[in-house]
């Protein structure tokens, strides 16, 4: 049977930052999900950040056109595609900072998870993380670009030490940064219900993994998980903007066909606090 998702998101300005320079969206017709986290003085952030985006929801809205035009057979893994998709968008962020005023540097921290048929893509570049929660058991499922996490894995540091290190923020890789960017992307099976957290650090900075866990197992629904997310680390501090985009992968129920010829569904919140 094929597979469906179940979405739910939110994303909040935190306690102390007075703008909101987290952006998310998705498109459930294409099975493209998508957070940014953004960097860069005087409102720049917010522009990459929604140009992550923007960009990365057109390309498979224009990849999907294209591969129904030509009968599906264009062979691209989702991870490939995914690749091509964070790389334009990163060219596109460069560009735009090189050209516009005040925007020099600016850049984003990106997660993306394509959904198709049974399969499951992801992408990301900089500290925001992608989790699976999977029968009872959370894993993380990207590695930080960031220093403390770099000193971590060469076993400089522990983790312990890296939690409360004041260079947390300190990214080492990011979207727009630089004309060219290494994104880390990987093809996965989907298992029916498999949940993805996708979250800026402002959230994972604050929420342990067990306790994620928890809190998307409790029988409320991803609506109610997304809000308590970002409640807690709010609670404890909300020093950052925080953002989290949940993604159930469910049965498509054999009606679907017919449903989807009456109504499309896809979906899009930027900035929403």
């Amino acid at each position: 049977m094929a597979l469906a998702v179940e979405v739910a998101g939110k994303t909040d300005v935190g306690c102390v930052r007075a703008n909101n320079e987290d952006n998310f969206g998705y498109d459930s017709r294409y099975g493209i999900f998508v957070v940014c986290d953004g960097m860069g003085g005087q409102a720049a952030g917010e522009v990459a950040s929604k140009m992550g985006v923007d960009i990365l929801l057109e390309y498979f809205r224009n990849q999907s056109a294209a591969r129904e035009t030509a009968n599906g057979k264009n062979g691209v893994s989702g991870a490939h595609s995914l690749l091509n998709a964070i790389q334009l968008a990163n060219r596109t962020i460069f560009k735009a900072g090189q050209e516009q005023n005040g925007r020099s540097g600016m850049g984003s921290t990106i997660v993306a998870a394509l959904v198709r048929g049974n399969s499951l893509a992801i992408g990301h570049v900089g500290d925001s993380r992608i989790y699976l929660v999977r029968q009872g058991a959370i894993q993380q499922l990207t590695q930080d670009h960031s220093l403390v996490m770099e000193q971590v894995r060469r076993g400089y540091i522990t983790l312990e030490q890296a939690q409360k290190s004041e260079m947390q923020n300190i990214i080492l890789r990011a979207l727009g940064s630089e004309e060219a960017v290494e994104a880390d992307v990987e093809d996965l099976v989907a298992v029916p219900g498999d949940v993805l957290l996708m979250a800026s650090d402002g959230l994972t900075r604050y929420v342990q993994d067990e306790e994620i866990l928890s809190i998307v197992e409790e029988p409320g629904g991803l609506e109610q998980a997304s809000a308590e997310l970002v409640k807690i680390a709010k609670d404890r501090g909300g020093e950052d903007n925080i953002t989290c985009l949940l993604v159930r992968i469910v049965n498509r129920p054999w009606y679907h066909n017919i449903l989807s010829k009456l109504f499309s569904g896809g979906q899009q919140w930027q900035n929403s606090i």
